[in-house]
């Protein structure tokens, strides 16, 4: 199945790419490549806006007011981008960013010109990186987490799979540091995943996102007829050539 997907939305946590885990755009930028050159349509969904922002505004943490985040993310989202085309530079793809928010996804006519958008740069053989647009967001109308984003890009396009990165090689019974935490390697379609303790994932601090809503947006993404992978940002390119990694989320036929 993953071998076969010819169009491929792949979603990177904050904590995953920024402060010092920020050496890891490259390697997740050979994988996208290395996807791209095969012939795949590979969009990207990045969180790390505000993560980003927050050393240039001189802060220790992330900012708790609205009007901080929106101005860390202001200053963030330029030099994530211009990091992430840096690294794309050597395989000579362009990046196109695509800033949403949630009144585009629910707004028909925003929706259809998003996807018109998104659609003709991958006909161009653009790399477009998405992000939820903090800077105009606010808390009543943000999507929460790009987890979610990622979901309905993912639906938005109509992508083959979802690959949704976190700092967790997989779903586990119950949270991996715990005895007895085993690794779930595949979810049927359907499978309301009754007994699984589903607990936090990732490094708190810098993102918003945890193992429930990767789990959530997964199930959406499945029914809608996309499949899943839920890895680790270490092992995206063994995901994305098919190796046996991460937790598979079966979908719906198309």
């Amino acid at each position: 199945m993953v071998t076969d997907a010819r169009r491929i939305v792949v979603k990177v946590g904050s904590s995953s790419i920024s402060g010092a885990n920020a050496w890891q755009i490259a390697p997740l930028v050979l994988a996208l490549a290395s996807a791209h050159r095969r012939g795949v349509e590979v969009v990207l969904v990045s969180s790390g806006a505000i993560a980003t922002g927050i050393p240039f505004l001189e802060l220790d943490s992330r900012p708790a007011d609205l009007a901080t985040q929106q101005a860390a993310a202001a200053v963030g989202q330029s030099v994530l981008v211009h990091r992430y085309q840096a690294a794309l530079d050597p395989y000579g793809i362009v990046a196109g960013q695509v800033l949403l928010t949630a009144g585009d996804i629910d707004d028909p006519t925003h929706r259809s010109n998003a996807q018109r958008a998104m659609e003709r740069l991958l006909q161009l053989r653009i790399l477009p990186i998405v992000n939820e647009n903090d800077t105009v967001a606010t808390q009543e109308i943000r999507f929460g987490d790009n987890d979610r984003l990622a979901g309905l890009v993912a639906r938005l396009i109509d992508a083959d799979l979802l690959v949704l990165l976190s700092d967790v090689d997989a779903l586990y019974t119950k949270p991996p540091h715990l005895d007895g935490a085993e690794k779930i390697e595949y979810v049927a379609l359907g499978d309301r995943l009754a007994g699984v303790e589903i607990g936090s994932i990732g490094s708190a601090g810098v993102g918003t996102g945890g193992a429930q809503t990767k789990v959530s947006a997964a199930r959406h993404a499945a029914e809608s007829g996309t499949a899943v992978i839920l890895t680790s940002t270490a092992l995206v390119a063994d995901a994305l050539t098919g190796a046996p990694v991460g937790t598979f989320f079966e979908s719906a036929r198309k």
